[in-house]
């Protein structure tokens, strides 16, 4: 018969014990959540009025590597109340700790500390307005949109001189790729 430690030692699988996570593809932490083709929203102008999609962003460089926590958190530059203080500020801070712990009013160091971290760790967020809507692509590239505004201020000043010109004369000309 076996004794209770043989037995644990045969049923206990280490492998399934350590709390590891299975690392997702090219050494990342978790595992990818690149969208897949008909997901992707992101176009180009390829010009004449037509989109393509765009290219797939490069994979980051510091992929693999877990962020310390000095770059997650803002970390204070020196040590708490290490600023200096003339003897008389001293004092005052002295004076006022002293009827701080005589009215109860000193609270736990721990508390401190987790107050200090949440005010360290919360960021400002800029609030987007839920009705708006991004602008829809003309289709047209750099290039070919400095033609047509060129054209039209080009009009404008015409009408503002008197010059009568045909239509024809203020059309972009086609841009050869």
């Amino acid at each position: 018969m076996k004794s209770f430690q043989q037995f644990i030692t045969e049923v206990y699988d280490k492998e399934l014990s350590t709390a590891t996570r299975e690392p997702g593809e090219g050494g990342r932490v978790r595992a990818s959540r690149k969208k897949t083709e008909p997901e992707k929203r992101r176009t180009k102008a390829i010009g004449g009025g037509k989109t393509a999609p765009a290219k797939d962003y490069k994979p980051r460089k510091d992929i693999g590597t877990q962020k310390p926590r000095s770059d997650r958190e803002q970390q204070p530059e020196r040590k708490r109340g290490s600023a200096s203080l003339t003897p008389r500020e001293q004092q005052k801070k002295a004076r006022a700790e002293r009827l701080a712990a005589k009215s109860g009013g000193k609270s736990n160091k721990k508390d401190l500390e987790k107050k200090a971290t949440e005010l360290l760790k919360k960021r400002v967020k800029a609030k987007v307005d839920p009705n708006y809507k991004p602008q829809k692509s003309s289709g047209y590239n750099n290039k070919e949109r400095r033609q047509i505004r060129r054209q039209g201020s080009k009009l404008l000043t015409h009408i503002q001189k008197g010059i009568e010109k045909s239509a024809s004369n203020y059309q972009p000309k086609k841009i050869n790729k």
